[in-house]
């Protein structure tokens, strides 16, 4: 069995597993972790994503493809969860689902730390 579970390196963990639980729907994967431990894991019904504050400074940006079923009706739920945005004005697959060349619709979510999920699904 091979499992993938992506690691994002965050500044402030406190704030990282604030947002992923409060506005992406992510649960804490072992309930008596805290951001003191440095390390916490989540799951969602994607799958896993650990957090961690002891990663190297310089290695800040990581990019997971999650793929769903209807990227239109996730993005609204997740704007009507809080999904602020207004700082990425320029871009716009992070203002909605956006249909890509390649053949995909997507639409990216991107944290504070400057790590993005990039929500796919094949174009209809």
């Amino acid at each position: 069995m091979m499992k993938m579970i992506p690691l994002f390196k965050c500044r402030n963990l406190l704030q990282a597993v604030g947002f992923y639980t409060n506005v992406l729907d992510f649960k804490l994967k072992y309930p008596e972790a805290t951001a003191d431990d440095g390390v916490v894991d989540l799951v969602s019904e994607f799958g896993e994503l650990q957090l961690t504050m002891f990663e190297n400074d310089r290695l800040f940006g990581s990019v997971v493809n999650v793929w769903v079923d209807d990227v239109d009706s996730r993005f609204k739920y997740y704007v009507s969860r809080g999904l602020d945005v207004s700082g990425k004005e320029n871009s716009p697959v992070h203002q909605g689902p956006t249909d890509q060349s390649w053949g995909t619709r997507e639409f990216y979510i991107t944290d504070t730390d400057g790590n993005t999920l990039r929500f796919c699904q094949p174009q209809r």
